[in-house]
């Protein structure tokens, strides 16, 4: 099977509770950051500053969606992130269980800012 090459196409590789997180998780994000654009890179949906940078990616696997952030936004929100498994800028979601809006706005906000700012770039 060929690549996606657009979010929409990505999105529809998925059925059921992945799909429908990944779903939550796009309308999430044009809500929170609306001048940002959608793209593909390196094979998952991210969103883009009108700059140029990736502000954030996500991801679906087998049990759980990813949503990448630089290390320094995830590390700004560990305490609140402490139920669930992180990496070093990465959060996991697992399927069938809230999505936690109010702290990925935040992250999203804390994101643009730190781009905007602070000049700081994607990984």
């Amino acid at each position: 099977m060929a690549r996606p090459q657009t979010v929409d196409e990505y999105i529809d590789g998925f059925t059921g509770p992945g799909r429908e997180l990944l779903e939550q998780l796009r309308a999430l994000a044009h809500e929170a950051v609306p001048e940002a654009s959608e793209a593909i890179k390196w094979g998952y949906p991210a969103w883009v500053h009108p700059s140029g940078t990736i502000l954030f990616m996500v991801s679906g696997h087998a049990g759980h969606a990813g949503v990448a952030f630089t290390p320094s936004t995830r590390e700004a929100f560990d305490a609140e992130l402490a139920g669930f498994a992180t990496g070093k800028g990465t959060v996991k979601l697992p399927y069938g269980q809230p999505v936690p809006g109010d702290v990925l706005r935040r992250m999203i906000a804390f994101r643009v800012r730190e781009h905007e700012d602070d000049g700081v770039l994607w990984m």
